[in-house]
């Protein structure tokens, strides 16, 4: 018979997919922490004296979040914790002996440990190994409520039971500082659509006051992403800081944080910036009200972010557009009966119709018109790249907004939803077979263009598929991704030869750190790396290359292959986005090449991109080792005084590690 992790876990998270009885909390007097506590040891995740940080000893679960083996215990602490001293508490009624020290029945004690060796424990008269782990992660999140319900339902039990369940909850967010605001939570609540069915379950969470989560912006309003389907854990927080790095005009800040409930560690999750409106949140340049004019009316105009969105959730906002488009008013954020209601659905429904209608138009004039090219062709690549599954069909996101021209146009923002991208996911083989699509999965091959549009047919009605197809954005697109998107790329890879890259996107060895020690602990409590049948063969790959400045596409002659760990996952994403961004460049490269302006001052190579090799050539240039083309002189003298000299190269130098010069033209567009 297999036996409940623990009494909490057995009785809480089975019943996110069946209802379970005949358990009971035992409660054990003494305790001062914020949730009712079971026979078992209690570690804290925190400095200091707060009663929310505490997490209970687990052992290993299954799938169906049952015990692997109940006599393995594991203690999941944040990275905030010490790494060496920890403070146990007992909270059974009789002694427990953990190496060689008695912690006393009620009692707590400080232990030195060393992180991931085992130590030998007596508790209730039985033997056990204990682990203790510590995270890497930026951030801990703690929610705490024994009586969600107010029936005496404990949090996880009634938030799994139904995604509509919400309460209120005390906690603690710690830092890995070590920092600990106790903020209240407002108000917790399930997310997510084919997620919330996963057992690793997603949440939204709002704290009563605004607070700043391992440095974010302030806010009230975050979602907690379980990545359950993701084995890097990475790729929704790569791509979304991969669009903010491009220029995408709002993309959802993130942090990975360990997150807790009760007690129990519920894995390694991604906290991010809700999708919402308003001066502290991702869309920041427009308010909920905007729709309103002063007396309570209408505007003939306003603002609006909407969704594409096949299966809304019950309660949302609604409207039924043009080529079956279901698109979901996610601001105005209006229920039935609300000031404007009719107005606010009628008006949305004829603005996206005619912008349907512009982007399954080829031409690209009507587009340009209702349409922000810059962002749609962004929004594009960032889902090309990803050969995201999700294109055009759900999670897509447009606001509708006043240009800098005084009209509103639709721009592709904000971004979203991107776990099964980046060579993840296996796709659905008959949606393949009627696209034309044999190459899923490898990062070889055109995707947006075919998603949506079956063989032989002119016309889609996935929206993805039509502004892929458009020829204002098809002209724009080998621009934006040479002279933006392949920058950030490279300094993803650790390439430091542009300044110009947002701080927002860590190169690939960072996020690793991040993500290493909170990954362990994620898939040590028995989280799946392979969750199924949706996800892709991720042993092997031959990776591809691509030289920009010969414009050479190579792949490798033989497969790399990765091992079936956390890393082994990782660099498997890592290195398909890569091979997948020298494929596309090697597609769009001779028509960025024969709309490329003169360069750009201080590319000598005319590569594309100011580096240490371009102050090196110089510098060689400026001592008679080498000499420059005649015609990249002008890119070399920086200080245009006819000379190609040692300060020209410092200058590029200086610039290529984000030190420009006051006054200097390096980096212009010439």
């Amino acid at each position: 018979m297999k036996k409940g992790i623990a009494i909490t876990l057995t009785a809480a998270v089975v019943l996110c997919t069946a209802a379970q009885s005949g358990y009971a909390l035992e409660v054990s007097g003494g305790s001062n922490l914020a949730f009712t506590t079971e026979s078992a040891l209690y570690a804290h995740g925190a400095e200091g004296n707060d009663i929310d940080a505490w997490c209970e000893w687990q052992s290993e679960h299954d799938n169906d979040l049952y015990e692997i083996d109940s006599h393995t215990k594991y203690f999941f602490l944040p990275s905030g914790a010490s790494d060496k001293k920890v403070t146990i508490y007992n909270a059974a009624s009789s002694n427990a002996k953990v190496g060689g020290t008695v912690i006393p029945a009620g009692d707590k004690v400080d232990l030195n440990y060393e992180p991931g060796k085992s130590v030998d424990v007596t508790f209730n008269g039985e033997s056990y190994k204990l682990y203790i782990l510590h995270s890497t992660a930026e951030a801990a999140v703690y929610v705490n409520n024994s009586d969600a319900d107010g029936k005496g339902t404990d949090l996880i039990s009634y938030l799994c039971e139904r995604k509509e369940n919400s309460a209120k909850a005390t906690g603690a967010i710690v830092g890995s500082d070590g920092s600990v605001d106790t903020t209240a939570i407002k108000k917790i609540k399930g997310r997510g659509n084919t997620t919330w069915g996963k057992s690793k379950k997603p949440f939204n969470i709002t704290y009563e006051d605004k607070v700043s989560i391992a440095g974010m912006e302030k806010s009230k309003k975050y979602s907690l992403l379980a990545n359950y389907q993701d084995d890097s854990l990475a790729r929704n927080r790569i791509l979304y800081d991969l669009s903010d790095a491009v220029g995408i005009p709002y993309a959802s800040d993130s942090r990975f944080v360990d997150f807790y409930m009760n007690g129990l560690y519920c894995g390694s999750y991604q906290l991010t910036q809700k999708i919402e409106v308003g001066s502290s949140n991702v869309v920041n340049d427009i308010k909920d009200t905007d729709y309103l004019n002063s007396d309570g009316t209408v505007k003939k105009d306003f603002p609006f972010v909407c969704e594409i969105d096949p299966s809304p959730n019950e309660g949302d906002f609604t409207v039924n557009c043009d080529k079956n488009t279901s698109v979901t008013i996610k601001s105005p954020d209006l229920s039935y009966g609300d000031a404007g209601y009719d107005e606010v659905k009628k008006y949305v429904k004829t603005k996206m119709n005619l912008f349907i209608d512009a982007c399954a138009e080829t031409s690209g004039d009507k587009l340009s018109k209702y349409g922000d090219i810059d962002s749609l062709t962004k929004l594009y690549l960032i889902n090309e790249l990803g050969k995201n599954w999700d294109s055009g069909v759900s999670s897509l996101y447009f606001t509708y907004k006043m240009s800098d021209d005084g009209t509103y146009r639709f721009y592709g923002s904000p971004v979203w939803d991107y776990d099964n991208s980046l060579g993840n996911a296996v796709g659905v083989s008959g949606d393949l077979k009627e696209f034309g699509v044999k190459d899923y999965t490898q990062y070889t091959g055109w995707w947006c263009r075919f998603k949506g549009k079956r063989k032989g047919s002119k016309s889609s009605n996935n929206i993805m598929n039509n502004i892929s197809r458009n020829n204002a954005v098809t002209e724009a697109a080998p621009k934006i991704w040479f002279d933006l998107f392949v920058p950030a790329l490279r300094h993803f890879l650790g390439e430091k030869y542009s300044a110009d890259i947002d701080k927002e996107l860590l190169t690939a060895n960072e996020y690793y750190a991040l993500l290493e020690g909170t990954a362990e602990m994620n898939y040590r409590s028995g989280w799946l790396l392979n969750t199924g049948d949706w996800i892709a063969d991720h042993t092997s790959l031959q990776k591809a290359d691509f030289n920009y400045t010969s414009g050479a596409y190579s792949v490798s002659s033989s497969k790399t292959k990765y091992s079936n760990t956390f890393k082994g996952m990782y660099d498997y994403c890592v290195d398909w986005m890569m091979s997948r961004s020298a494929w596309l460049s090697d597609q769009m490269f001779d028509e960025y090449k024969k709309a490329a302006p003169g360069g750009i001052i201080g590319d000598v190579s005319g590569d594309g991109y100011i580096d240490s090799q371009d102050a090196l050539e110089t510098l060689r240039h400026s001592v008679d080792l080498t000499k420059i083309p005649d015609d990249r002189i002008p890119y070399a003298d920086i200080d245009s005084d006819g000379f190609v000299t040692s300060f020209d190269a410092l200058a590029i130098l200086r610039y290529s590690v984000g030190l420009k010069d006051k006054g200097s033209a390096i980096g212009t567009q010439v």
